[in-house]
């Protein structure tokens, strides 16, 4: 069988191999019709591009790298469902790798992505992940580079976030309004500021409405069930024990009402949990958790869109753009005690 080259299809429809080439890359040199018969006639051949031929002419790959600390986590497949909608939308593949939580894996896939040449690189970093350097050698060699939920400020890297502060704030708040008096947060690593500030968006709740505070009711966890399981029972052997919780995250929060099940401390009567993400399995717990809504598939969408920015103006040094997206609060079972 005839290997079908553009410049077959040229031979077909009359034309020049310049002009098949345009209209298959859609160049607005090239009328519609003639790019509708092109398409038509390079599906009927099943014509296939010759990408690295393409990518040597473009000096593109029109491929984009995205890390992941975890694909278990579904908020992360979410965000990566809305950035594949823009990314197809503009003719981008995407490279996927899970870093698993490590900085070592999260060091091995951005030089992964360095050597798959692609344009650019999302990323939500690893809760290990204290040493940028792996970034900032890649933002040298001029690579595209936005953050995702988890950023790091001062390394001159774009990002797109929710306001973790406000959603926090939110959260502690309405578990306030419930009529909790002895509001506990477990957190997650510190040294990561995506749960740095969600930990002072729950203390500024807190100071604002003058409830009572103490350390002890500060549980640093590590984004986990059982770190979940183990603040509940270092709450619960207090002498002055919390009565509910604002968790970093929801798979702390779901450790959290395992151990309040198993401890038969009623839930939300006697103890309140509110959570942040708003993971799948939320809305199916018994009692269902309440969560902070994060915009997954919009928090993808502007990443995308934002580093597409950059691409396009990759000759000029381009400024810092944060995008910073509205928490949703999610008032579910778990935190609605009913006020007599």
């Amino acid at each position: 069988m005839e290997k079908v080259t553009i410049t077959v299809l040229a031979e077909k429809l009359n034309t020049t191999p310049a002009t098949i080439s345009r209209a298959l890359n859609n160049h607005p040199a090239i009328s519609d019709s003639m790019k509708k018969k092109v398409h038509a006639l390079a599906e009927k051949m099943n014509y296939k591009r010759n990408k690295i031929a393409s990518s040597l002419r473009s000096g593109k790959t029109y491929t984009i790298g995205v890390l992941i600390p975890s694909a278990n986590i579904s908020f992360f497949g979410s965000v990566v469902h809305g950035i594949e909608i823009v990314a197809n939308a503009n003719g981008y593949n995407i490279l996927l790798y899970q870093t698993n939580e490590s900085r070592k894996f999260e060091g091995k896939g951005v030089e992964a992505l360095l050597s798959a040449h692609v344009d650019g690189i999302l990323i939500s970093v690893s809760k290990e992940t204290k040493d940028y350097t792996h970034l900032s050698n890649a933002k040298k060699l001029g690579v595209p580079i936005v953050f995702f939920d988890r950023a790091k400020e001062g390394l001159g890297i774009s990002s797109v976030v929710i306001d973790d502060y406000k959603g926090a704030f939110m959260a502690t708040e309405h578990l306030i309004k419930q009529g909790y008096k002895r509001i506990a947060h477990i957190s997650g690593p510190l040294h990561m500021k995506v749960f740095n500030d969600r930990m002072e968006g729950y203390k500024a709740a807190m100071q604002q409405y003058k409830m009572k505070f103490s350390d002890d009711w500060l549980f640093e966890g590590d984004v986990s069930i059982e770190s979940g399981k183990a603040a509940i029972g270092h709450f619960l052997s207090l002498k002055e024990k919390p009565d509910a919780v604002f968790a970093v995250e929801d798979y702390s929060a779901l450790g959290a009402l395992k151990e309040l099940k198993n401890r038969k401390v009623a839930v939300p009567e006697r103890f309140g949990v509110f959570g942040f993400a708003n993971e799948l399995f939320a809305e199916h717990l018994t009692p269902s958790l309440s969560s902070v809504d994060q915009q997954t598939i919009l928090m993808g969408k502007e990443a995308m869109q934002l580093l597409l920015s950059l691409m396009a103006n990759k000759k000029q040094p381009a400024a810092c753009t944060n995008i910073t997206l509205d928490p949703l609060l999610i008032f579910r079972e778990s935190s609605q005690r009913k006020i007599k």
